[in-house]
């Protein structure tokens, strides 16, 4: 079990830190104006990206259910089509999101200096925006893969590359917030375009890219299942968006400032539990496909234990901190 979870989770982790790599570069090197137009446009451009997690759920779960029946051509058909469904979605708010970006980041309260920073740092973080819906989704598919290992490796990959590029784009050769905006693009496309080229050749995975066949019912069954993790995502950063509306009412940017290094420290913790939660859906689907009901039982006894017993030593942990 820990062969799905454990990959998944370092994921996670990773997945976490190209907000908090920008942050920290942009913070100790270019400013804390700079900083709080980081932590302002982030949980609006986490939104769309999220439509990958949405897809990465619900679909590596009918993709491993249909593994464990032992249809291995329909779990790829269905794999092609949500891959490339997902990413012209990315393609098609792409260009909206680039234009509009001014009025939106208006909407979030920035004003003056720090609608400038934000408005740059996200026309340019969104130009990525299909490879990083693809980068959410991948992390679950790889899983569904029975390749847990390789996405992490991806990710690990992508999220040194972040850190790399930053200390080069900002520290060397002094590109201020376009640089941060720039390196984490840049990490996007390396963890969301690797896959494809993985996949869409003869690989010791479970799942490769083939033509698509076009199946609606089967895309509502996965946006269903993925539905209420996305949601989830989405209400983070909805609540994000309104305590930073009301911060830079009272506390102006510094406040923002200051409640994104908290929100840096919650996106690792909750990072390892939705983590695991992601290493271990398609390990059920898969058993359920398989009619497995004795081992179904037997991985939600010890999940339910694992998450109980981690949910303890955190919450010490944090208390001891």
């Amino acid at each position: 079990m820990l062969r799905f979870t454990l990959p998944s989770v370092v994921m996670n982790i990773f997945a976490s830190l190209y907000i908090i790599v920008d942050g920290f570069f942009v913070a100790n090197f270019v400013g804390t104006a700079e900083f709080a137009a980081v932590n302002l446009i982030m949980p609006a451009m986490n939104i769309p990206g999220t439509i990958g997690y949405m897809f990465g759920v619900g679909g590596s779960a009918l993709i491993a259910r249909l593994s464990g029946e032992g249809d291995q051509d329909k779990a790829n058909s269905l794999f092609s089509l949500l891959v490339l469904v997902s990413s012209c979605l990315g393609v098609l708010m792409l260009v909206p999101g680039f234009i509009f970006m001014r009025p939106l980041t208006a909407l979030l309260g920035a004003q003056g200096q720090l609608l400038e920073n934000s408005v740059l740092y996200g026309r340019i973080f969104i130009l990525a925006l299909p490879a990083w819906i693809l980068l959410y989704e991948f992390q679950l598919f790889f899983v569904a893969a029975e390749r847990p290992e390789l996405g992490l490796a991806v990710t690990l990959c992508a999220g040194f590359c972040n850190i790399a590029l930053d200390a080069l784009f900002i520290i060397v050769f002094k590109w201020g917030l376009a640089g941060a905006a720039a390196a984490s693009a840049i990490s996007q496309l390396t963890g969301g375009l690797f896959p494809i080229i993985y996949f869409g050749r003869k690989n010791n995975s479970l799942l490769r890219l083939t033509k698509p066949v076009w199946d609606g019912i089967a895309i509502l069954k996965a946006l269903g299942n993925g539905s209420s993790e996305f949601m989830s995502e989405v209400s983070y950063s909805v609540v994000g968006i309104i305590y930073n509306l009301q911060l830079l009412k009272y506390a102006g940017e510094n406040g923002v400032a200051i409640y994104g290094v908290l929100m840096y420290v919650s996106l690792i913790f909750s990072a390892i539990f939705v983590g695991y939660s992601n290493g271990i859906g398609p390990v059920f689907s898969y058993h359920y496909g398989a009619q497995d009901h004795g081992e179904l039982k037997n991985l939600r006894k010890r999940s339910l234990v694992i998450i109980g017993i981690t949910s303890v030593a955190m919450c010490i942990l944090s208390e001891a901190l």
